[in-house]
């Protein structure tokens, strides 16, 4: 079934293209907004894979490998969300706005807390390799197939994302064990 709605799409058929879009919309989506930790960018990201997608489907060789070569094309529009967002930050930074210093009332649990900032702190590409073994459960050589990447290259940021991720949760239990301290004294 889905073979033939790709051909069809190959083909240039919207109205396939368009079942097959809304099929994956929802795990595409949930991929992109682990990866980025935003909502808004993983929408965009989403939306610019599947113009990319209808795009570039007819380059697709086999299609039974669809939905992998879509994830493939979601993670590339999240590198670039990624970076778009990096400048964007830059520049924020560079020229601070008020609604920048005010303090996300969301945020109540401590530790949800700490993992989110820890996450979010991490590049795009290490988020990536996280959501693709922690979220997804992929084997090394699944998820390294999903990022375009070789598997020791995905092996290598598996290590480094864990440990970044590793050392920002004790140093902010340090922070937090530091004002407790204060705060009782």
């Amino acid at each position: 079934m889905q073979r033939d709605l790709v051909e069809r799409a190959q083909r240039g058929d919207r109205e396939a293209f368009g079942v097959l879009a809304a099929a994956s919309i929802g795990q595409l989506y949930n991929l992109a907004q682990l990866m980025l930790a935003d909502g808004d960018l993983a929408s965009d990201a989403v939306q610019e894979a599947l113009i990319a997608a209808w795009r570039d489907l007819r380059s697709l060789r086999d299609p039974d490998s669809f939905q992998a070569w879509l994830d493939r094309v979601l993670v590339r529009c999240v590198y670039r969300a990624a970076k778009r967002e990096r400048r964007q930050l830059a520049l924020r930074q560079v020229l601070p706005t008020v609604e920048d210093s005010a303090p996300d009332p969301a945020r109540t649990l401590e530790a949800r807390d700490a993992i989110h900032h820890a996450f979010r702190g991490l590049s795009a590409e290490h988020r990536a390799v996280l959501v693709a073994h922690h979220y997804l459960e992929l084997s090394d050589d699944e998820a390294a197939r999903m990022l375009d990447l070789p598997t020791g290259t995905y092996k290598s940021r598996l290590h480094r994302a864990t440990a970044s991720v590793r050392a920002e949760l004790d140093a902010d239990a340090r922070r937090t064990e530091r004002v407790s301290a204060g705060a009782t004294q």
